[in-house]
């Protein structure tokens, strides 16, 4: 199963503040908008998004039709056809991506411990 680029999530308190101690890890905003209270920071091929006030768990992020750059892939699975695998293994969903649709959708989905996973397609 290709579930795409990773990234976690983080839920930030003070977006200016974490983008400064993660520029001091080596991390540079790659995406986002500072306006809008979030980016997306990379170092080599780890990624992390910072997200003030937008949720209140960190969560494991994954992105079909993306590579760990930012860039799309050419061929990948899409997040309708993951969901489809996940649930023939009963895999139980906070929230689901429409399956009557194509192009940008996600599902939501918790691991044993209650760890947030969100399969995010932005294409």
């Amino acid at each position: 199963m290709q579930l795409g680029a990773f990234s976690i999530s983080l839920a930030v308190k003070d977006l200016a503040v974490s983008r400064a101690f993660y520029e001091k890890l080596g991390f540079r905003a790659v995406g986002g908008e500072a306006s809008e209270k979030w980016l997306m920071m990379q170092n080599a091929d780890c990624v992390i998004g910072l997200f003030e006030g937008m949720f209140e768990k960190n969560i494991l992020t994954f992105n079909p039709g993306w590579a760990t750059n930012s860039e799309p892939v050419e061929t990948f699975t899409d997040v309708r056809d993951l969901q489809k695998q996940l649930k023939a293994l009963s895999v139980a969903f906070d929230t689901e991506a429409d399956e009557a649709t194509t192009g940008p959708a996600s599902f939501l989905i918790h691991d044993p411990d209650g760890n947030p996973i969100l399969v995010d397609q932005h294409r």
